[in-house]
């Protein structure tokens, strides 16, 4: 069988582990990496594979895995699809994956590729637990339970402000989905903590939760990637009131979004043209392998 070939985008925490995912997983093969840097004081982990700086300069690659920040993807998503090449990302605004769907969906037909977005953990896998949850009790309440731990995400956001030298976003539950951003930055000399909270609570990734901004002399001294989820749904099963669903993990933020980017690699080579969310299509397309096999080991 032939194996797909995929191209990681990014080199960062996500792009590290993507490659160890994709190391592991039988039926891909890696293309290549691209980084900002290319090939400049590559990494000995990369010493087996090719590093460019675009992923024009790689051959036959089936799809592009975006271990991108979120708000690049789309960026990415437009300039490598008209290439032919599938797209992966884990795009993390939960309030924009509509209309991102919606122009990228554009695009694939145009291209006749297929992008799945928002294909980390969550959104992502844990879209699949909650659209399963629903599924089960129609009538209900869900809640989505987060940490206590990093957030890729909103420590990148936090990051990226002015002022700001390096940054770490706990996520701690407050319960019934309700959430308080703890934020950890070490600042450039001349920043005020001031200037750098208002602009971190003003940004779309902390103005709807509770958050607080604390200076630190050294953010990798208070640093761990573990996270986790604490999912529930209580509701009513036709008409049987009091059914109550609840699915729980403890991770490594980075190496999960890795696995979910990479399984979601393998979905879009099975699907038709067009822009997916992991909900849209058989979870079963995300594991390798025949399709018999799997239906007689796990139904």
């Amino acid at each position: 069988m032939k194996k797909i070939r995929a191209a990681v985008v990014g080199y960062g925490n996500i792009g590290k582990f993507t490659i160890e995912a994709l190391e592991a997983s039988a039926d891909f093969e890696i293309a290549g990496v691209v980084r900002r840097n290319g090939a400049e004081n590559k990494p000995a982990e990369l010493a087996p594979y090719e590093v460019v700086k675009d992923i024009k300069e790689l051959k036959d690659v089936d799809v592009a895995i975006l271990a991108t920040p979120t708000r690049s993807c789309e960026e990415y998503a437009k300039q490598i699809l008209p290439l032919g090449i599938n797209t992966v990302d884990s795009y993390d605004i939960h309030t924009n994956i509509r209309g991102y769907r919606e122009r990228l969906m554009e695009i694939n037909k145009q291209t006749n590729t297929v992008s799945v977005i928002a294909a980390g953990w969550d959104p992502g896998s844990d879209s699949i637990v909650r659209t399963l949850m629903q599924s089960l009790a129609p009538k209900g309440l869900s809640f989505t339970n987060f940490g206590p731990g990093m957030s890729m995400g909103h420590s990148l956001c936090a990051r990226s402000k002015a002022g700001v030298k390096n940054a770490l976003s706990m996520t701690i539950p407050l319960g019934e989905g309700i959430h308080r951003r703890m934020v950890y930055v070490e600042l450039e000399d001349g920043a005020k903590l001031e200037e750098v909270t208002a602009a971190i609570k003003a940004d779309p990734y902390f103005a709807n939760d509770e958050t607080h901004v604390f200076a630190v002399e050294s953010v990798d001294a208070v640093k761990d990637m573990g996270h986790g989820v604490h999912l529930v749904r209580k509701g009513v099963s036709g008409k049987t009131q009091n059914q109550r669903f609840e699915f729980n993990m403890s991770i490594n933020n980075p190496a999960l979004t890795a696995q979910v980017l990479v399984n979601a690699a393998r979905a879009s080579m099975r699907q038709q043209p067009g822009c997916y969310t992991t909900i849209e299509f058989p979870v079963i397309d995300m594991l390798p392998g025949e399709r018999a096999d799997l239906i007689e080991h796990l139904v």
